[in-house]
């Protein structure tokens, strides 16, 4: 596989594809991608601030080509540098350039853009790709219409039009699906004409709300919260002022760095780039590896890894469901069953990571049984090796790609991934990295 070299590398060779991961061992040192989760949400406040942002450490993830896009059509200028971007803000008064807004398939951007998209005048029609396309968005329209705006959408889903623009007012949110679109209402009702209250009941995610009320504060936005992160106070009339920052190392990335550490490392690896000044949810991989018997220990710019047995663990991911699929790989390789509890969080991603982890990985010999009285899901290692020529269909996911590498690097013989280029979306310098760190992998063009 020849590439170019360095963090802002472009991937020329993310057409269809079909990578195959052979087992290896792993040993040295790689940089952790910059977090896709931090980012959007700073291009978020950019473009509603005073003056111009400037973020550094960019991620270059497809989510976040989406958030710098949406920005742009709601008026920001949006220059482009190396490894930085300046966005100069419409001052909490957006405008669509051309009336559409295009999310791609990104969920929280999709979430996070249309509140704000409602503090403008005209009309917006948000138009989404792939697996988003079906996203339940009925939650989000009632909310939206109680705030005194207009959102409507054929079937409570994708394409959604914004007729009318937020207010501010009341609104009472369910939070148990997601918590993205209550991160697009704090960030959109500090420019809102009048004061607004929100009531969420039933709140999963918890750590990404931090992560959102840290930065409105960066950005000089004041929202008074409780404790349970139940009820918020938002004066309108809010000014965003301008920042300069640098993103924050991913932890979602670095969970599947660190589970290849714990599996194939020839002693130990590093992860670099993890010194994070936001909250982010799955940070909770530190806590994973060490009831799974794994051993970390942190250095001066991230963490390290290094090479143990698996024994069977017991985890909550309700608050970080992205875990999921690289803490499957890690458990098949357990002696006995673990149990994850937060199986419902997987239903609405860029596939029912249940199902498809169910289907997957019954290919190795794992059995994986979801309970939904009890909202667990629990591992089955196999105990027979695993069989040559295993193709994993990822449906479209990157986060079941990167565990299937994960089982490729581990497993008797050699995984084959369809369609890999979906890592994309969060991580497109993954099969990079894994190849800086010594994983055989060979490539075929679809």
């Amino acid at each position: 596989m020849h590439r170019a070299h360095g963090r802002n590398r472009k991937h020329l060779y993310w057409c269809e594809m079909n990578i195959t991961v052979w087992p290896s061992q792993l040993a040295g040192a790689v940089h952790a991608p910059a977090s896709k989760s931090v980012m959007q949400r700073l291009v978020a406040g950019a473009l509603l601030g005073h003056g111009t942002s400037i973020l550094h450490n960019l991620s270059q993830a497809d989510d976040c080509t989406a958030a710098l896009l949406m920005a742009a059509q709601l008026g920001a200028e949006v220059e482009l540098g190396e490894n930085h971007v300046a966005i100069a803000g419409v001052n909490g008064q957006p405008e669509s350039r051309e009336g559409v807004l295009t999310p791609m398939e990104s969920g929280l951007g999709s979430r996070l853009f249309t509140p704000i998209a409602g503090l403008a005048s005209s009309a917006i029609e948000m138009i989404a790709e792939g697996s988003l396309r079906g996203r339940p968005m009925a939650e989000i329209i009632k909310a939206f219409n109680s705030l005194g705006g207009r959102l409507e959408g054929s079937n409570e889903t994708f394409p959604i039009v914004i007729k009318q623009s937020l207010k501010g007012g009341h609104v009472e949110l369910d939070g148990a699906t997601s918590s993205q679109f209550l991160t697009g209402l704090l960030m959109a009702l500090p420019c809102a004409a009048e004061d607004s209250t929100i009531a969420v009941r039933n709140l999963v995610s918890k750590p990404y709300v931090i992560l959102t009320l840290e930065i409105l504060e960066d950005f000089g936005i004041t929202i008074e919260s409780n404790e349970e992160l139940s009820h918020f106070n938002i004066s309108g009339g809010q000014q965003y002022q301008s920042i300069e920052a640098a993103i924050d190392g991913d932890w979602s990335g670095a969970a599947a760095l660190a589970v290849a550490g714990m599996l194939c490392a020839e002693q130990s690896i590093e992860i670099d780039g993890l010194n994070s000044q936001y909250t982010q949810a799955d940070e909770a991989i530190r806590g994973a590896l060490l009831f799974a018997g794994g051993a970390l220990s942190g250095t001066e710019t991230g963490i390290q890894v290094a090479k143990r047995p698996v024994r069977a663990f017991a985890v909550d991911l309700t608050d970080a469901p992205d875990l999921f699929p690289v803490l499957c790989a890690l458990a098949s390789f357990g002696k006995k069953p673990s149990r994850f509890k937060g199986v419902h969080r997987l239903i609405h991603k860029e596939s029912n990571r249940a199902e498809v982890l169910q289907s997957e990985w019954a290919k190795f010999g794992v059995a994986i049984e979801c309970d939904e009285s009890t909202d667990t899901m629990t591992i089955h290692p196999s105990k027979q090796p695993c069989e040559a020529n295993i193709v994993i269909q990822p449906h479209g996911d990157h986060r079941i790609a990167m565990a299937a590498a994960l089982m490729g690097l581990r497993g008797g013989n050699p995984v084959t991934i369809s369609d890999a280029e979906c890592v994309a979306k969060s991580y497109p310098e993954f099969f990079d990295d894994l190849e800086v760190l010594g994983a055989k992998l060979s490539m075929k063009r679809n």
